[in-house]
Order: C-alpha cells, then sequence, then structure tokens
C-alpha cells in the first residue's frame, strides 16, 4: 500500500487556482507543503500558511527564470522531496488559430507550459529520491487521440509538448525509481477554465491528490485524469 497522508511536497506555481487548491488539498491530508509564488505577495497564498500551523512554506520563484529555479534548489539542498509538482498554465484566445497567432504569443505559451516545466523538474530531480513523485499539471486538451473537436490550438500544443518532453524525460530516467505522473484535472472553474466549467477546484484537487498519494512507490509515468482514469496519448 502507498504511504499516504503524510510527507513534503513542493508545489511550484501555487498563488492561485489549481496550484493553491492542491496546496491546501495536501495541508488537510496532513502533508508538509513548500509552495511558490511568482511576483508578490499572493494573499491567498498568505492566508493559507497562516492557517496552516508552520506546514506550509513560501517561496519565490518565476519558472520561467532558470536562475531562479536553480537558487531554490540551493535554499531546499539537504531536504527530501515526496512530491515534486509542477503547475504551470497560460494560455491564449482558445478560438485563435495557429495560423493566426503571433510568434512572440506562441513562443509564450509553449515556454511557459512545456519547456520550463521540464527545466525545472530536470533541476529539481535531485531532491526527490526513488519512491517519490514528480507531477506536472496537464490537460485532457494535451490528449493527441481525443482531439476530435479541435479549439484550444495553441494551448493544447503546449499540453501535448509536455507530455511529450516528459515520456523523453522517463526513457532516460528509467533507473530513478520516481513515479512520474501527468495530471489531467478535469474543466475546473478557474480564470482559464471559467464559470461554466464543471468542476469546483475543491473537487478536481481532491481528485488529484488521491492520484498523487496512490502513485506513490510506482516507478514509471502514467498520464491520468483526476479520477485516475489513464488518458489516451
Amino acid at each position: 500500500m502507498p504511504d499516504t497522508g503524510t510527507g513534503l511536497a513542493l508545489i511550484l506555481g501555487a498563488s492561485r487556482g489549481l496550484g493553491l487548491g492542491l496546496a491546501r488539498e495536501l495541508l488537510g491530508r496532513g502533508w508538509h507543503v513548500i509552495a511558490t509564488e511568482r511576483g508578490g505577495r499572493a494573499e491567498p497564498l498568505h492566508d493559507l500558511a497562516a492557517e496552516a500551523g508552520g506546514r506550509l512554506e513560501i517561496e519565490r520563484a518565476d519558472i520561467n527564470h532558470p536562475d531562479q529555479i536553480e537558487a531554490l534548489r540551493g535554499r531546499l539542498a539537504g531536504r527530501s522531496l515526496d512530491l515534486l509538482f509542477v503547475n504551470a498554465g497560460v494560455a491564449n484566445d482558445p478560438a485563435e488559430t495557429a495560423g493566426e497567432v503571433s510568434t512572440e504569443e506562441f513562443t509564450r505559451i509553449l515556454v511557459t507550459n512545456a519547456l520550463s516545466p521540464l527545466r525545472a523538474i530536470e533541476a529539481l530531480a535531485p531532491l526527490v529520491p526513488a519512491g517519490g513523485v514528480i507531477g506536472a499539471m496537464s490537460s485532457g486538451l494535451g490528449s493527441v487521440a481525443n482531439n476530435e473537436s479541435g479549439g484550444w490550438e495553441v494551448y493544447r500544443a503546449s499540453k501535448a509538448a509536455l507530455n511529450t518532453l516528459l515520456r523523453s524525460y522517463a526513457a532516460r530516467s528509467r533507473d530513478s525509481g520516481h513515479a512520474l505522473l501527468l495530471i489531467a484535472p478535469g474543466w475546473v472553474r478557474t480564470d482559464m477554465g471559467g464559470p461554466d466549467a464543471a468542476l469546483d477546484v475543491e473537487t478536481s484537487m481532491r481528485g488529484v491528490a488521491g492520484v498523487i498519494e496512490a502513485r506513490r512507490g510506482k516507478a514509471g509515468l502514467a498520464y491520468l485524469d483526476h479520477r485516475g482514469q489513464t488518458v489516451p496519448w
């Protein structure tokens, strides 16, 4: 049985939305959490820290700045993470096609959603011992096999790129003993998901946390949704 309900988690990108929701859910399950904010003080995250009885630490790091990730690794040297989870997601207008998006906007989304998460994983993975979980927030929209409806072209491409990069990482890290995880949280009522989404943050992150805990000690890569069901690549 996996060891659930305890451990040290690092969540990159926890100032709001899904990242904040995951931090709150893990705290409720007894975890100690290190959460990052990108820029100025994120009041909801700091409010959560005030309620957490010392079990929530806040660090500052912008995932798009490798020097900041390296500095974070230095500050965490000597600590052992049971969970490293990268929550990064930006989007453009979902109706904007590949033929319409500017090169600059395309680059911004692909760097933030795919390249920077993998760079962060590369930098911070040495802090996770064998049996620990390394995960990233993907999306059901990142499934190439399930793309029958179109839309969200650039965002889809970025999450498909994230999936491919982590799959490549898994292929060359088979001896690490890490449980690698891509999570599709569902359509969630966040700033990105909008008010009409099917799930609230609490329901989605309750499922995500359960999936994370179930993966502890299971080496290899899985692409799962918040219910623990496999998502087609």
